[in-house]
């Protein structure tokens, strides 16, 4: 996996080694995500909790960390890119 954000293959909140890929930008977004390595790598905790029963800090239910992956996400993009671009690819700004 193709990560802007990071280099390690560990959980990017808690980095713990146990972990799924994330797609930053989802939906109609996905394939730009793969494309542009908008994805970090979560634990189950922080991606969906769902082996855990507890989805209050999963990424996909949690729209506080939610809005802080995408936000760091499109700072990391714009130290080589413009806003525009990132809007173009996007749809919008998170910032």
């Amino acid at each position: 996996m193709k990560s802007i954000l990071q280099n390690n293959k560990e959980c990017y909140i808690c980095k713990s080694p146990y972990v799924e890929d994330h797609h930053i930008y989802f939906g109609p977004n996905r394939k730009i995500s793969e494309q542009y390595g908008f994805k970090v790598w979560l634990c189950n905790l922080h991606h969906t909790g769902s082996l855990s029963g507890n989805s209050s800090h999963a990424i996909h239910f949690n729209k506080t960390m939610n809005m802080r992956l995408k936000k760091e996400c499109q700072k990391e993009y714009e130290k080589t890119h413009t806003r525009e671009e990132f809007i173009k690819l996007i749809g919008r700004s998170y910032i």
